[in-house]
């Protein structure tokens, strides 16, 4: 993969997941030759692997451990926002 053709870090999740579905629209609607298919189902490839990845530091961001009375990791719970 060519660094043109890389996703930049700091697209937004939005932005990467509506260029995503131009894509899967795109696909979907048949026209695109098959080049062009090929290289719309690499770019969405990339864009699903960005999206993955900013929801995971997403969850990460808000999800807390948990830990029990003897000091040891018993889980994960929502983080509370008050």
């Amino acid at each position: 993969m060519s660094d043109a053709s890389a996703v930049p870090a700091d697209l937004s999740f939005e932005d990467a997941l509506s260029r995503l579905e131009t894509i899967v629209s795109r696909l979907e609607s048949g026209q695109a030759p098959l080049e062009e298919s090929i290289t719309l189902y690499e770019e969405g490839a990339r864009l699903k692997a960005h999206c993955e990845a900013r929801l995971k530091a997403a969850q990460l961001r808000v999800d807390k451990i948990v830990v029990g009375a003897d000091g040891t990791a018993k889980g994960l719970e929502p983080a509370e926002f008050n």
